[in-house]
Order: C-alpha cells, then structure tokens, then sequence
C-alpha cells in the first residue's frame, strides 16, 4: 500500500496557488500581492490559499493524508499502535506522539458509503481547502460513482489533478468542464497554465488565447492577455541560448497547414440581374419594348481557403495558399449565371512583436483565373454579336504583385499598401475586349483613442488602363479610333467602431470616390458610400453580424442609355448582409447568411432587385 502515499515535495511546500471554483472572488488574491505579477502562478477565480510554511503543519496534512488514503483503500488499525507507527513514518518521532493523541480530536471522515452525491462533492471541496487533494480526488471520484456528473465535478477534479501533478487527468477534466459556457473561460485559462506546467508552451498560448478572446469573463481575459505576454518574453529571451539543432527542431514544429472549406445551398430570387419592369431600350436604333423575363433558382455556393507555411521563424514565414469560389445553378436552363474563380499565390509574411509595439510585413505574388457567361440580363441568354457568340468576354487570368505593411506604437497604427495587377480578357473578335492595368497605392491610419474605441482613416489612388477599349466622346458615343480608356480613382474613407460591451460592437463608415475618364471626362463621377456594421456574439456558439451600405453616383457628363435624350445619369445602390453563425465544434460551424442588393437607375437597363438566402456548413483545420 505504500506506493499510494504521497510524499511531500518543497513544491507541495510553495505551492497552493491553483484555483477551485468557490464562493470567493478574484479580489482574493489582492493579499497575495507578489503572486499578482505573475499570471503563470495565481488562480483566475475561487479560492486563494496563502503558502503555509510551518513544516509541523504540512507534517500534520501528510499524516492525514495518508491515513485517509489507507483507509479508503481498506486498512481498519486493529490497535492504536498502528495509527502510531503510521505517525512515525509520516512524521518522524519528534511529533508522533503529538499527532497520536490529535487524531483522535481531528478524527478520520465517517464512511462515504451513506453519503449523497452532493455531501461528498462537498466534502472533496473542504479537502482541497486543507490541500489534501489526493483525498478530494477520492470523495470527487465518489461523487462521481454516486451519480453526480455535473461540469462543475468535472473542474474541479481537472484542478484537484493539477495540484497532485497528474496533468494529463487534469487536462481530460478541464476539456470536460470547458464545454459548459460558464465554465468555459475559467478552464480554457486553467488548461493554459496546465500546458505550462508540462512545458508545452505552444498547447499553453492556444488556450491561453483562447481564454483571451472570449467576451464572457473581463477579468480572465486580462489574466490570460498576461500570461501571453510573459510567455512569449520567455520564449524570446531563450532563443539566443539555444542549440542549432532545437531551432531547427522549432523550425519543423512551426510549419503548418491549415484549410477552411463552405459548402451549402441557397435560393436566388433574380439569377440573371434582370430589371423587374418593362422599358424602352433607347440605345437600340429601333427603341424596342423590353419586358426582361425575372428568373429565381437553387444554387451551390462553394468557397476553399487553403495555406501551407514553411520554414517558419519566430517572426517570418513563406506560405503558398489557394481559393475557390463559385456558385453553382441546379437548374440547366440557368447554367449562365454559373461562375467560378481559382486564385493561387506565394509569399511571405513577416510579424514582429514586443511589449505594445509590432512591424507587421506582408508581400505575395497571385494569379487567378475567373469564368463567367456574359449573357443579356433581360433574357439569360448569352450575348452575341451579328451571329457572333461572345460569351466569353467576361472571363479573365489576372496576376501580380502586391505588398502590405503596418507599425503599430501603442494605440496608433500606421499602415500602406501597393498591388499592380495585369488583367488578361479571353478575346473576342466581334468587340473590345476589356483588358487592362491596375494600380493601386494607399495608405492608412489608425488611432484607439480607449479599448473600446476606435478611428481609421484611408486614403487611396488607383487606375484601370485599357488597352483596346476606345474611350468616349462627350456625346455617349465610342469610336473605335479614339484613344483607349483610362480611369484613376481617388478615394478617402473614414470608419469608427465602437465596442459597447464584450459581446456587441459597431461601426460606421463614409468613403468618397472620385473617378476621373483621362480622355474628356465623360464617365467622370463622384461616389458617397455610407455605411454601417454590427457584431453581436450570443453565448460562445453563436455570432451575428449584419453590414449595410449605401451608394450615391454622381455623374458630370455620362448619359443614360449613352443617349443625349435620356438625360444625365443617375445610379444609386443599397446592399445589405446578415450573416448568422452557430459553432457545433471547435472545427464545424453552421452558417446562415442572407444577402440583399438594389439598383435603382434612370438607365433601366441595369437597375435591378435580388437577394440570395443560403444556409451551409464551414469546416477550418
């Protein structure tokens, strides 16, 4: 029976730091001021046990302990001898006598055989506040046998096993009771500082992370946001003295390969983007009646987000990552609206962080093709010219270069961006084709005037250069003699968010666009866009966010139908999305998600209603 003692340690000695959930709170651990500092070593919340330094009062717990354990396990002292001989070994003779007469005042617990389910849950509690945790195990593992199979069991055996240093039970314990949302961010901080414990510092910062961004417990997350940072200044002040061969080792460790995948359903009440009333098409020499034919249908929405990251170090990686995106029509007679979009690309990211302080530096070269029909919104039908098919005009390879990079000092972040991309058109005899070069550079700020708030500010310039698509003449007409077209846009955006508790945050928006036609201004305009989003998270499973917009089209001198007759241009959008998420595990989420889109123009041609409901499940790796 002696190998079930337990032998006292000098770490049984300091120790007593570890929570139990209790009817304390955090300001506990005020009166343990030096323990505050180090977020690896006080509890989040219950009970805080100061350290007991009097070795006769550690003996007594030993001697308790171990008669308690022998008793459980069968041992009935026949003669007070043997309660004597168990105090000799426990504690040596210079207090054997002492505990020989005390036991009989301090008295082994009465059976358990007669007791509830709750009675010995209760009983464990009390023996973990005497540090006596390997009998709290027993009388939580008697509860257990009793029919209590609650969270709270669960915790508090997953905290009982950490301080008797078995951590791998006291992680199967934690990752029962993180399930319940109460008890979530309290187990999520506790199997942290069990990783830590076992040395895994990569399993301690993921849940530490996790306890972090969890909107329940204010308090956790700022424990946790803590020992983040006392962890990874661990890791950094280590690096220097370490051997090649563990860097390499790390080096291994650190490549990863994540994939994020969508797949659903979902029903569209206009596929072809066609205008819901009839009108007169007077950019038709014959100004023919048009009555568009509206359409809805079933669809497949499908999206695949894959990154694989080699070679990372402490602050860089190399990654190569592909995606897809399309939507599907069932029905054969609405394949048109069919399109899909791969996208592949290389690079890497640099990421560098100390104290508030961070140099964030993103680069990467892309290439991605796009399949589309262009068809006539008012029919469905794919598009010809004089018997000439050109269905294909929309479909394009694009690629190039783009580069991104962000300093943040403290609440003010400042940021720029560069991308040029080549857009190649499949080509089409009968009319211009659309390719061109596109631009962009921009540059962006960002000020956190508290922890809820903050204001980000954008500038940006951009243009679309064609190479065989004529510009206009100031009357909507397009000689193919003219030189080609050249829009550059100017844009300003203003946003503000504001988190008004852990769970619900919004934000507003203005962005101001300036398009300028290089050639005589013709298809000049300027853009207001307003917008607005919000995010609410209900429990730890469900997430709602909704985005709206809306868009004014100043036009200087572009005409409806491109005819003098129709009048001065005129566009105006409003789109919406509210998107609903319910996570069933850690790596599948159902999604739910309706869009909303209106145009409303005195060019008839393009104004149009629609909106998509769909609902799919997401899977991340």
């Amino acid at each position: 029976m002696m190998p079930l003692m337990m032998r006292l340690t000098v770490k049984d000695l300091i120790s007593a730091r570890i929570t139990i959930l209790a009817d304390t709170t955090l300001s506990a651990c005020r009166r343990y001021g030096d323990d505050r500092k180090n977020p690896l070593r006080f509890a989040t919340r219950g009970v805080f046990f100061a350290p007991r330094h009097s070795v006769e009062m550690q003996l007594v717990r030993t001697f308790r302990n171990r008669a308690l354990f022998l008793k459980h396990a069968g041992w009935r002292p026949r003669r007070s001898t043997e309660i004597l001989a168990l105090a000799y070994k426990s504690c040596g003779r210079a207090t054997a006598i002492a505990l020989f007469v005390a036991v009989f005042c301090l008295a082994l617990p009465h059976s358990a055989a007669a007791a509830t389910a709750s009675e010995l849950f209760a009983d464990g509690n009390r023996l973990f506040r005497d540090d006596l945790y390997w009998a709290a195990l027993l009388r939580y593992s008697q509860a257990s046998e009793a029919g209590m199979d609650t969270p709270l069991l669960h915790y508090n055996t997953g905290v009982a096993h950490y301080k008797a240093q078995q951590y791998e039970r006291a992680r199967e314990s934690l990752l029962e009771s993180s399930g319940y949302a109460p008890l979530q961010p309290i187990s999520l901080y506790n199997l942290g500082l069990n990783a830590y414990a076992q040395g895994d510092i990569d399993d301690a910062l993921r849940f530490f992370r996790r306890a972090r961004d969890q909107q329940q417990r204010a308090d956790i997350s700022n424990l946790a946001r803590r020992a983040i940072a006392r962890l990874v200044r661990e890791r950094t002040l280590a690096e220097p003295v370490e051997v090649p061969a563990v860097v390499r080792e790390r080096e291994r460790k650190f490549s990863h390969f994540s994939i994020r995948a969508r797949v659903g359903a979902g029903i569209d009440d206009n596929v072809f983007r066609s205008p819901s009333i009839s009108y007169v098409d007077l950019a038709n020499p014959a100004q023919p009646l048009v009555t568009p034919n509206v359409q809805e249908g079933v669809f497949v929405p499908v999206s695949l987000n894959a990154k694989y990251q080699v070679n990372s170090l402490e602050h860089e990686g190399f990654f190569g990552v592909y995606r897809l995106g399309g939507r599907y029509y069932q029905d054969k007679n609405l394949s048109n609206a069919n399109e899909y979009l791969h996208e592949l690309g290389f690079g890497s990211e640099y990421r560098r962080r100390e104290e508030n302080r961070e140099n964030r530096v993103y680069s990467a070269f892309k290439i991605a093709q796009h399949e589309e029909t262009y068809y006539d919104p008012d029919t469905g039908v794919e598009r010809d010219v004089g018997g000439v098919s050109i269905g294909d005009r929309m479909s394009y390879v694009r690629y190039g270069p783009e580069l991104w990079m962000r300093k943040t000092i403290g609440p003010l972040s400042v940021g720029g961006r560069v991308k040029g991309q080549l857009w190649n058109y499949k080509e089409t005899l009968a009319v211009p084709e659309y390719d061109h070069e596109y631009w962009e550079v921009g540059v962006n700020t960002q000020y956190r005037f508290t922890s809820t708030s903050l204001l980000r500010l954008t500038a940006e310039y951009s243009t679309r250069r064609f190479g065989g698509r004529p510009a206009y003449e100031l009357d909507g007409t397009q000689p193919l003699g003219n030189p080609s077209i050249r829009y550059d846009y100017t844009e300003y955006a203003v946003e503000a968010r504001q988190r008004i508790t852990r769970a619900m945050w919004f934000g507003v928006g203005y962005t101001r666009t300036e398009r300028v036609d290089q050639y005589l201004g013709y298809n000049n305009y300027f853009r207001d866009n307003y917008g607005a989003q919000i995010h609410l998270s209900i429990g730890n499973r469900f997430d709602l966010d909704a985005i709206a917009a809306y868009r004014i089209y100043h036009y200087e001198n572009a005409f409806a139908f491109h005819e003098v007759a129709a009048g001065r241009k005129t566009l105006e959008t409003a789109a919406g999305t509210a998107t609903a998420t319910f996570r069933l595990t850690d790596t599948l989420t159902l999604v739910g998600e309706y869009i909303f889109r209106d145009v409303t123009s005195n060019d008839t041609r393009i104004e149009y209603a629609r909106s998509h409901i769909l609902l799919g499940v997401r899977w991340m790796q």
